[in-house]
């Protein structure tokens, strides 16, 4: 992902500027518009154009910027409730709640449909990852046995979003019964039932 950075000022023009640009794609993708281009965005948030390219690679790129900020929030730590399972459940209900609201479920399947060829990197992932790490630090600080951050990436983040993304039924009790599988894969006694 070829994401340019430009040095922005807290609350200035450009944080204008991205609030009503990220506005624009959320709506585009909220109305169900297929092949958003840049014309399309920048004609919705009463932006030039060039705005855009230089900022972003492509649609791709910015998609993937408003999902991010749609499904994750800068800085969010994941629950520290004293145990790795209760962190792992708290959390993954959390998720689970957030990316099956309709609006994000849109965002997240307008970024997986943008998608042609493989990445090498996600920023999605990349955010889960970090939030991963930092369960798992926790509960090796209090001497838990832990499952790996590849485990709980493959077993209980990416099966949610499995089934947001295909419209599965997703009930209250899915993220607890994933958790529960990943710490017995993982050699860890899962404490509830």
């Amino acid at each position: 992902m070829a994401i340019k950075t430009t040095a922005t000022r807290p609350g200035g023009r450009n944080a204008r500027v991205a609030t009503s640009i990220y506005s624009a794609v959320g709506e585009l993708v909220g109305e169900g518009v297929e092949g958003i281009t840049f014309r399309q965005i920048a004609l919705r948030a009463g932006v030039n154009p060039t705005t855009l390219y230089r900022r972003w690679s492509d649609v791709n790129a910015l998609l993937e910027e408003v999902t991010v900020a749609a499904l994750t929030r800068e800085g969010e730590s994941p629950p520290d409730t004293g145990s790795v399972e209760s962190d792992l459940i708290e959390w993954a209900t959390v998720i689970a709640a957030d990316i099956s609201r309709p609006e994000r479920a849109r965002f997240l399947r307008a970024m997986v449909a943008a998608r042609i060829e493989l990445v090498s990197e996600c920023a999605i992932t990349d955010a889960r990852s970090s939030q991963a790490e930092e369960v798992i630090g926790r509960a090796e600080r209090r001497g838990e046995p832990t499952p790996t951050v590849e485990q709980i990436l493959d077993h209980i983040i990416a099966p949610l979003y499995y089934r947001v993304v295909f419209a599965l039924p997703l009930d209250e009790g899915h993220p607890s019964r994933l958790v529960r599988d990943v710490l017995a894969m993982s050699s860890v006694k899962p404490v509830s039932p």
